[in-house]
């Protein structure tokens, strides 16, 4: 017997978000963050580093080398599509680091894509379908998934840990677009058979070469024990797909194996204990708000989580949300591990929504209403003080936080930047001037609100930020020293990102320091200083120059001239 649901919906309350609106706010929160903008440390500048020795021709296309220095992280494929990308684009189109970023701007769109779409089909499953009505008027099926997709899609743009790193060109990005093509294959099978399984190849495949062939074996095995035992198809249907979705995981195990891509990064258990409260805070806010509304997902619907019959709509994004959930806690950046499992958590929170009475959704409102106002606000106040210098306690704080920061102005960012706040001041009537019956109303203002915050930091704020964030600044000074066209430059100690930043901002062809190799110039990282005596002779060089980062006053790079002649 079924459980039954406690969905209560209308069909007034699945009335249609419209797509111009819904498409408006995707443009509005992908675009930003991709376009004019240096490359930032130290993920996002480090994988175009090795994108640009690829597309050079540097380096081995199975065994990325930058500097003769390994990526830190095993995936190939992110490295390969920007590789690509800025091989097939004409110098004269755009700069290298934009070219890069077109396949994982395309990433992002197709995250956003396949979330809704594999939540509109588990919303189509028998289990998720509200109450039917003695005498008519419930929703109907198609309509009710629609409106629960769009709450998905809503939550997910939302989550406020998904903004940094989804516009980031990295295989973080990577990982999380086909993470969700997984997810949208399971989700899907049911009713269709030729995308799922496109869906479910590309994404296990596309997971193990952005890096992660465990999650991907998790998600596949996950996967497998779901579809038997679900019951929204029939038996012999049921086990021809469990057989091919066994077949796929273990091809994508196998391709790991052959291009040695598996590696264990767990937590060191020395430090375990200082991580927890770091966790616990970033999964308060990473998720939000999607995370409280899972959790009220869980609560509401936990007769049907508990049945004997499992429910696809509850129990695959539960199980993306803990293989993501786990890999946070066991693995490190814990950030970058828990941003695959944002799509099932906006799953799970959309499913809330059909439970959710009049007062909390007031609440959820009112909350969101004035942390995102206060929020620009503060952008706008900053802003303006970088500006004029009025009022002069932001601006000194700025001059105080970016020291030798100059403000430039944009007429295109500030016409964008007031188009979009005199939109949410818009929204915010819409949404205030009448109670409105749609159940997907009450995350129009938390995404908008987060795809309004990401949109102003990322035109009024972006000198601010390619200042505080990119290597540029730093590297033109050390340009500046070494003069033009410098024939040999060394370096000891260098982390991935300084390299990159300073191969494509000072234009220079770094090499590994050895004390046999004569080469008038040498820069080290000052945390690295004194090199090791096998490397560095440090009799035999002369400090010319400290050149610091402006916003980091630990992190400088030193600069010697060569006094004697290797040994």
């Amino acid at each position: 017997m079924n459980s039954p649901t406690p969905a209560i919906v209308t069909q007034k309350a699945v009335r249609p978000l419209p797509r111009w609106a819904l498409l408006l706010l995707c443009l509005a929160y992908v675009v930003p963050g991709f376009v004019g903008r240096a490359p930032w440390k130290n993920a996002d500048v480090a994988a175009f580093g090795y994108m640009l020795e690829l597309a050079n021709g540097h380096t081995a296309w199975l065994r990325p080398l930058l500097g003769g220095i390994p990526p830190e992280t095993d995936g190939l494929l992110p490295y390969w599509l920007g590789a690509w990308a800025i091989q097939i684009t004409p110098d004269w189109l755009m700069a290298p680091e934009m070219a890069a970023r077109l396949p994982f701007m395309a990433l992002l769109v197709l995250t956003l894509a396949t979330t809704w779409y594999g939540v509109y089909y588990l919303a189509r499953s028998p289990g998720a379908q509200p109450v039917a009505f003695a005498f008519g008027g419930e929703a109907r099926p198609s309509d009710y998934a629609r409106a629960i997709a769009d709450g998905a899609l809503l939550a997910l743009i939302a989550c406020l840990g998904l903004a940094q790193l989804s516009h980031e060109a990295t295989g973080y990005l990577a990982q999380l677009a086909c993470a969700t093509l997984i997810f949208f294959a399971v989700a899907t099978l049911p009713y269709r058979t030729a995308a799922p399984a496109a869906a479910m190849v590309v994404g296990m495949l596309g997971l193990t070469l952005a890096g992660a062939p465990t999650i991907a074996t998790l998600l596949g095995a996950g996967s497998i024990a779901l579809v038997v035992l679900a019951p929204a198809t029939p038996s012999e249907r049921r086990l021809r797909w469990a057989v091919a979705l066994a077949m796929v995981t273990v091809l994508a195990a196998v391709l790991a194996w052959q291009l040695d891509l598996w590696r264990w990064r767990l937590v060191d258990t020395a430090t375990e204990g200082k991580e927890l409260k770091s966790l616990a805070r970033l999964l308060l806010w990473f998720g939000w708000p999607a995370w409280p509304m899972a959790a009220w997902t869980l609560w509401r619907w936990r007769k049907q989580l508990i049945n004997r019959r499992l429910h696809r709509h509850l129990w695959l994004p539960l199980w993306f949300s803990m293989v993501s959930v786990g890999a946070t806690f066991s693995t490190q950046p814990a950030d970058r591990a828990l941003l695959a499992g944002l799509p099932a958590m906006a799953a799970l929170a959309a499913f809330a929504l059909p439970t959710f009475r009049r007062s909390m959704a007031a609440l959820i409102d009112w909350f969101t209403l004035l942390f995102f106002s206060a929020s620009a606000l503060a952008i706008w106040v900053i802003w303006f003080a970088m500006q004029t210098g009025v009022p002069a306690q932001p601006a000194a704080n700025v001059a105080k936080l970016a020291p030798g920061f100059t403000p430039t102005f944009s007429w295109l960012a500030l016409v964008v930047a007031l188009a979009a706040s005199v939109a949410w001041c818009r929204l915010v009537w819409w949404r205030a001037v009448r109670n409105r019956s749609a159940i997907w109303k009450s995350l129009v203002l938390p995404a908008s609100g987060a795809a309004l915050g990401w949109l102003l930091l990322t035109t009024l704020w972006l000198p601010l930020l390619d200042y505080a964030r990119s290597y540029a600044p730093q590297a033109r000074k050390l340009a500046a020293a070494l003069g033009p066209n410098p024939a040999c430059v060394q370096m000891v100690g260098l982390s991935r990102a300084q390299m990159a930043a300073l191969q494509y901002h000072a234009q220079l062809r770094l090499q590994p320091a050895s004390p046999s190799t004569d080469c008038p110039w040498l820069v080290a990282d000052n945390r690295a200083w004194p090199a090791p005596e096998d490397q560095v002779n440090p009799d035999h060089w002369k400090r010319e120059a400290t050149i610091g980062r402006p916003t980091d006053k630990h992190e400088s790079i030193l600069l010697f001239r060569r006094t004697a002649s290797p040994d």
